[in-house]
């Protein structure tokens, strides 16, 4: 968003009430996050243990914004996307 935005990846500890989080930048520092307003309005879903991008003021290095849910898992091409269970015999 604002130029003198700095952008940091992290983990997310723990879920606090009021859309808030506790996460663990890569350097071991434990900050408060607030999720963005696209985030919100797109419904999606923050856990314990996933991996976010942010933005952080330069003025308060203590509080950011969470902008991007980054992907956990590795997706192979192959693997399908549902799981329709076992498929039964024909009669």
């Amino acid at each position: 968003m604002a130029d003198d935005c700095i952008e940091v990846t992290g983990k997310v500890t723990a879920v606090l009430p009021g859309t808030m989080f506790r996460v663990e930048l890569e350097n071991g520092h434990q900050i408060l996050a607030h999720i963005s307003g696209k985030l919100r309005k797109n419904f999606i879903r923050l856990a314990v243990g996933d991996r976010v991008r942010m933005e952080m003021s330069p003025h308060d290095l203590e509080r950011a914004r969470i902008i991007f849910r980054l992907k956990n898992a590795v997706v192979h091409k192959n693997t399908p996307i549902h799981s329709y269970g076992p498929r039964r015999p024909s009669r």
